[in-house]
């Protein structure tokens, strides 16, 4: 910190502000939506209007690079609108949003077009656009990347809808050159349906079809082997390829060896799992709450305990939402079907409180979660320098935390399109008090207080230049 403050147009002073050294009594100088320097508060030039966190923690917004918005096509499902109100209440300041489940699905540049037309002036928070790759879309890559999306999704099982085929391996061999000359990454849904070992055993899903209800029979129906070779297959494209692999969501600790073995090769493959895998077990579910159908799915206590421990030594990489929400018609509650019930978890404004709450229990501080959040998922994506950090050149996105006050998750107060998920009823440490996008507040304590601020971002750039004094990015 020092004394010659450059010019600034807002100050955002407090007591625990988290920077490159912990947190410490500061102040954030920011001109244009953009941090020109951090100081001590004595060094605030005369005038500046200020916003004071007084004992609330300061942490910059998180990103969350895994988000299904649905919109355009399947807007009565979430939307652009609802989605980043319920980011901005969850302190998530920058999402990322996935190539599905919107209409049309997000494979093409004329389709990407389409999206981002529809989205203008809808965003509450920044948001970044990821591709899918699907059977023959391999000459709309370039293409898409070219217009900004900072790397692409692939399911390599059945993705939920027709309209976004899953990949073979054959379509991985002639996308994953193509994206390792592009330098994006490949986020792939590591699944692959397999028989059992032993061919005279029923296959995994007799049992769910005969106990609907039964959340064991649902477990067994995706057993940890679908995605073990999943796994297994693209770290081997990956080692072949040197394309940027990515294992999204990922719920079998069975796997984390092989995300260990790529890693020590020095692969360029990372992983991540998600709040749900880290926070609920299978042995707590109800038949019938098909609430928690996802895939994969949430397994059990000591498969969990296994996935916070990859996160601690770095196996795994970050925590993503994975916010994957429908109409409560689709999560067939009333007949508690997990057979046919539609898989996916809405839990994008609940990701911080559930992973901080579950986190400070095991001894690990909040500048983990953050650096687990935020500043991992921003590198991830291609936004570091703008996103994930509090210093000077990145946008000042920021959240004001009160990291002890408790909460209870109800109806009343979730900002998704829908009100429907798994944490509701549970007791969180850390409320997000105000949350500010570039310089500008737009959540205050329940209120919305600047509507549409948020922006488009392409290929890792807001569509806007910056200037910053005395830094380039």
């Amino acid at each position: 910190m020092g004394s010659n403050a450059p010019a600034c147009d807002s100050a955002f002073v407090g007591r625990k502000v988290l920077i490159e050294d912990g947190f410490k009594e500061a102040a954030i100088l920011v001109k244009d939506g953009v941090i020109q320097a951090v100081v001590a508060v004595s060094d605030v030039p005369q005038g500046v209007p200020i916003e004071n966190a007084g004992d609330l923690v300061v942490i910059p917004g998180l990103v969350d690079c895994h988000v299904h918005v649905n919109e355009p096509g399947r807007t009565e499902w979430e939307g652009f609108v609802t989605a980043t109100k319920a980011a901005a209440a969850g302190g998530v300041t920058t999402i990322v949003d996935m190539p599905l489940n919107c209409i049309p699905v997000t494979t093409t540049l004329d389709a990407l077009k389409e999206k981002l037309k529809a989205i203008e002036g809808l965003l509450n928070v920044d948001c970044a656009f990821w591709g899918g790759v699907v059977p023959g879309n391999h000459a709309e890559l370039e293409k898409m990347v070219a217009h900004g999306v900072v790397g692409f999704k692939c399911f390599l099982i059945h993705s939920g809808i027709d309209d976004f085929p899953n990949a073979t391996e054959f379509d991985l061999r002639k996308a994953m050159p193509e994206l390792a000359r592009l330098g994006v990454p490949l986020l792939v849904h590591a699944e692959i349906e397999c028989s059992h070992e032993d061919e005279s055993q029923e296959h995994p899903g007799e049992w769910l079809k005969e106990e609907p209800r039964s959340y064991a029979a649902f477990l067994e129906s995706r057993p940890r082997r679908w995605e073990n070779e999943a796994v297994k297959l693209v770290s081997l494209l990956c080692e072949e390829f040197k394309c940027r692999t990515h294992i999204v969501h990922l719920s079998s600790s069975d796997a984390l060896s092989i995300v260990k073995e790529a890693k020590g090769k020095q692969l360029p493959f990372t992983a991540e799992t998600c709040p749900h895998y880290l926070t609920f077990a299978s042995e707590e579910i109800p038949d019938g709450d098909t609430r928690f159908k996802c895939a994969p799915p949430i397994r059990e206590r000591e498969n969990s305990e296994k996935l916070w421990q990859a996160l601690k030594d770095g196996t795994i990489d970050f925590v993503v939402s994975d916010h994957s929400p429908c109409t409560p018609e689709l999560k067939l509650m009333k007949e508690g079907d997990f057979d046919k019930a539609w898989g996916g978890i809405a839990s994008l404004q609940f990701g911080l409180p559930a992973v901080w709450t579950f986190a400070k229990k095991k001894g690990h501080k909040l500048e983990e979660v953050v650096t687990w959040m935020s500043e991992k998922t921003a590198k991830f994506a291609g936004l570091y320098g703008a996103k994930g950090k509090i210093a000077p050149g990145f946008d000042a996105d920021i959240v004001m935390l009160d990291p002890e006050e408790t909460f209870v998750v109800e109806k009343k107060n979730v900002q998704h399109k829908h009100k429907e998920t798994p944490h509701e009823g549970r007791e969180f440490n850390g409320v997000v008090k105000r949350t500010y996008v570039r310089g500008t507040k737009v959540y205050d304590q329940g209120n919305f207080t600047k509507e549409g601020h948020g922006k488009k971002i392409l290929s890792g750039r807001l569509d806007r230049q910056k200037a910053v004094a005395g830094n380039s990015r």
